[in-house]
């Protein structure tokens, strides 16, 4: 049986264009999008052509590179700051990201802003890498000995650096013991699970099945899964979670089956400034997304809607919180601090 090793690509940098794989389009065509500011890179986020918060703040970063690249100046530095930062609420990675850039930038200069945003650019994507391969690790070790792991939305190459957060924690388990199986919530609306995980999975050589998301919880009663891993949108300081809607609901199922929930997710996921989950913005979305499926109608014309993008776990319910500066376990305001002491 083959090892993972996820061959997924989000996006390609040459050093001064930026392209990425339009995540809409997938699994049945890989479109690639040329991008070459802050306007068009906003769009892609608003849309989810490009998605996953470690990977939008480096999309953002780029984007913001190439604006002032264009336009080299304080405006266009600062409207291109607020477009990509505006773009989505709930990840905090993009407004961490477009603020790094900004502040480089404008300590630069207007002859050396360009350079100096492209250079810092590239520095997030590399540091968001390396985390990736330190989270994979991290995770696998933690959860050594779980051969049946479930997961929801997508925490791949498509989400983030590297090979992602919880999926790349998924690959090296199954790197380390071929018997590695994996459960992937379809993840409604949208299906980043069943379009985005389960094309990711089967790229790399992972036995994995695709399940209803009302159906995790009671799999998870049953005993089907030694262990739910999930990525994260945004981490409290006292450790509570902001991820894919649903994660809470299998937090819950976890714990009353006692099994591990865990979160997996850079330090630049971690907002300090938000002292619990209740400050963290739920970014809600369309009615379009739930009114239709496959392009069909699936309920009557004028149904209201609720379509929040996110729900919140508070930290009580994970078991571990893991980084690429190690593991809060369990997460809580001290050990969530201490991930992130200099």
């Amino acid at each position: 049986m083959a090892v993972a090793s996820s061959s997924a690509v989000a996006l390609r940098w040459d050093g001064r264009a930026l392209t990425v794989l339009d995540q809409t389009q997938l699994p049945a065509r890989e479109a690639w999008l040329s991008l070459g500011g802050a306007e068009d890179t906003a769009a892609a986020i608003r849309r989810l052509s490009v998605r996953g918060a470690p990977l939008i703040g480096i999309v953002a970063a780029y984007g913001l590179a190439m604006e002032v690249a264009r336009q080299p100046g304080l405006g266009a530095l600062e409207r291109g700051a607020e477009t990509l930062a505006g773009a989505r609420p709930t990840a905090v990675n993009l407004a961490w990201a477009v603020e790094r850039v900004r502040a480089v930038a404008l300590a630069a200069g207007p002859v050396s802003m360009a350079a100096a945003a492209r250079a810092e650019a590239q520095r997030i994507h590399a540091e968001e890498d390396a985390a990736s391969a330190a989270i994979a690790h991290h995770g696998a070790d933690l959860l050594a000995g779980a051969r049946r792991v479930l997961t929801i939305c997508n925490t791949g190459a498509l989400a983030a650096g590297g090979e992602g957060t919880a999926l790349a924690v998924i690959l090296e388990l199954h790197r380390r013991d071929p018997a590695v199986r994996v459960l992937a919530c379809e993840t409604r609306p949208l299906l980043q699970g069943a379009r985005l995980t389960a094309w990711e999975l089967a790229r790399a050589g992972v036995p994995h099945e695709l399940i209803v998301d009302s159906a995790a919880a009671g799999l998870i009663r049953r005993g089907e899964a030694d262990a739910v891993i999930a990525g994260t949108d945004r981490v409290a300081a006292n450790g509570d979670v902001a991820n894919k809607v649903g994660t809470y609901a299998l937090a819950l199922a976890a714990r009353a089956a006692g099994i591990p929930f865990v979160i997996a997710g850079p330090t630049s996921s971690v907002d300090p400034a938000l002292a619990d989950g209740d400050a963290i913005e739920i970014e809600e979305r369309g009615a379009d997304e739930v009114l239709g499926f496959g392009g069909a109608p699936v309920a009557p014309p004028g149904t209201a809607v609720r379509n929040p993008a996110f729900d919140v776990t508070p930290a009580a319910l994970v078991s571990a919180l893991v980084t690429e500066r190690g593991v809060a376990a369990p997460p809580g305001a001290a050990s969530v601090a201490e991930l992130l002491a200099p």
